[in-house]
């Protein structure tokens, strides 16, 4: 009955369920705690078999998923036939790939020695082929995660994120990096435990969670390129021109427009690109990876080179060029100079098309796809550019500006369009040329612990150091109230010094603060993780 029967239906992806019955005597009623001896000497009806169908769209979210670099695998308590039957339905495995079903006993045999300890060399060799891991308990699923996360097979730490809806995926949600409970089917202590509630219990919504993750990524990276490119320009101008032109060609108002430019309209903009599926076309990053990568690093370089060349040129030859008087040496008082004016105006121009290019940063050369999908990009672009009309010609002597001719609002224009220009010039150059690029904004490396993986694994700390830091901590607590004390007597004594008395304590609360945050970086993980301890107090207990 198993083999042609049940194991026939498993394969095919159903759950089979026996009906039977058994009789017994009226007279004599027989003891219903007792289950072995009721579900005894049963007489079989049926088999049936149960199909609980994927949803149509699931196959083409695991597909995205794996086109995203992410690895899909099924942990299931079902029929390892089963499991396997659903895994392929769902795409997770594939005909001719080399891949691992296991159930739990296998599982645990192949990771365990013989004192029954798990290895973490016998689970590296086990996790990357594994896809289904049928017949398992929670506590297989708790291992599984643990064990990929410490695995130091690959060059870089592997993210891991899991699923759950019971109360005993509560440990695997809280170990994993990201943990996503069901808002319909899942349990309190399953929510709890989770970083992300998925309110539609579909798989297409992690797709969405990923996209929406790498999204928010992207748009940091994009106004950092571009704020970190003013700046340069903007710093390197107002010095330089100052030293030599004894005046900033920049004035002060000029700068606080150029800084709002900068600030709040490049971040609105660039903050508010929508999503797109082009995101899942590429491999994930790591942990570890800079926040400014090596092609940004060349884009805010490369920028920078053209603006400081255009605008330098304008201070010391602008005037022959355009015929106009010189604005360097002006007298303290003289009114505004069309030769500084233009200068302000072309910088501006070369900002606003910059910005257009700091939409892309993995070196695309279409800056202007999906530019219309964001009516707000748009809007602050043309909004920037209005408003920099009326401050040119009707500023006057409170933005330091000259009204400008046509002519000479044309050449600026011309020279911001060189911007788009100059940016396909950069991409044309290839990154993996540029050796002496260096990458910034790194995360944490291979030997460095998180804040956030410091409390999680703060109940693998053995006692006795979990011991010294209470120490260390109840030390710092008791020297802090000692010389609060002491500072108390001392002010009373000098009575009028209080304020030496202040700023003393501060002193010392400065030391003790740097003290207490002796710790790894910390890593920033786009995801809504719970709050952890302080940096440097793994206890969680509160440092004065």
């Amino acid at each position: 009955m198993v083999k042609k029967i049940i194991e026939p239906m498993a394969c095919d992806g159903l759950r089979t369920i026996c009906i039977a019955y058994r009789d017994f005597s009226a007279s004599q009623e027989p003891d219903w705690e007792n289950e072995n001896e009721v579900v005894g000497d049963l007489t079989c009806i049926a088999i049936v078999g149960i199909e609980d169908p994927v949803r149509p769209e699931v196959p083409e979210a695991i597909r995205k998923c794996q086109r995203a670099g992410i690895t899909v695998r099924m942990v299931t308590g079902d029929n390892i036939n089963t499991a396997r039957a659903i895994a392929a339905k769902c795409g997770i495995i594939q005909p001719g790939e080399d891949f691992l079903c296991l159930e739990g006993k296998e599982f645990n045999r192949r990771i365990r020695n013989e004192k029954g300890e798990i290895e973490q060399e016998r689970l590296d060799k086990v996790w990357p082929k594994l896809r289904v891991l049928a017949r398992s308990s929670p506590t297989d699923k708790h291992t599984l995660v643990k064990g990929i996360i410490d695995s130091t097979t690959g060059e870089q730490r592997q993210v891991v994120a899991v699923t759950g809806d019971g109360t005993n995926d509560g440990p695997a949600l809280k170990k994993a990096d990201v943990g996503f409970a069901m808002g319909i089917a899942g349990t309190d202590v399953a929510k709890e435990a989770s970083d992300i509630i998925l309110t539609d219990d579909n798989f297409t919504s992690i797709v969405k969670a990923v996209m929406w993750g790498r999204n928010v990524y992207d748009s940091i990276s994009k106004f950092l390129q571009f704020q970190l490119t003013v700046n340069v320009v903007a710093v390197i101008v107002a010095f330089t021109g100052a030293c030599i032109t004894q005046d900033s060609p920049l004035k002060a108002v000029q700068m606080l427009w150029v800084n709002l430019i900068m600030d709040t309209f490049a971040s609105l903009a660039l903050a508010t690109e929508p999503p797109t599926e082009s995101l899942l076309l590429r491999k994930p990053y790591g942990r570890d990876k800079p926040l400014i990568s090596r092609t940004m690093m060349k884009n805010i370089l490369g920028h920078a080179v053209y603006q400081l060349t255009i605008i330098f040129t304008l201070l010391f030859v602008g005037e022959l060029f355009f015929d106009i008087d010189s604005g360097r040496n002006a007298p303290l008082h003289s009114p505004p100079s069309e030769h500084y004016t233009i200068i302000f105006n072309t910088f501006v121009m070369m900002q606003l098309f910059n910005e257009i290019n700091a939409r892309k940063i993995h070196g695309e050369r279409n800056v202007f796809h999906g530019i219309f999908g964001n009516p707000i990009f748009c809007t602050i672009v043309l909004g920037t550019f209005a408003i920099q009309i009326v401050i040119v010609q009707f500023g006057g002597k409170p933005f330091s500006c000259s009204p400008l001719s046509t002519e000479q609002w044309l050449w600026c224009l011309f020279v911001g369009i060189g911007e788009l220009v100059w940016g396909q010039v950069i991409a044309t150059i290839p990154t993996s040329q540029l050796k002496c690029l260096k990458e910034a904004g790194h995360g944490p490396g291979k030997d460095e612990m998180t804040d956030e993986e410091l409390a999680e694994g703060e109940e693998e700390i053995d006692h006795a150091e979990r011991e010294l830091r209470r120490g260390q901590i109840l030390w710092f607590r008791g020297l802090n109230r000692i010389q609060t004390q002491m500072e108390v007597v001392s002010t009373f004594k000098r009575s009028g010094s209080f304020q030496g008395a202040v700023r003393r304590r501060s002193s010392v609360l400065s030391q003790l603060h740097d003290v207490t945050n002796l710790s790894t970086p910390t890593h920033v993980i786009l995801s809504a993780a719970n709050p952890t301890s302080a940096a440097g107090n793994p206890s969680g207990e509160s440092i004065p």
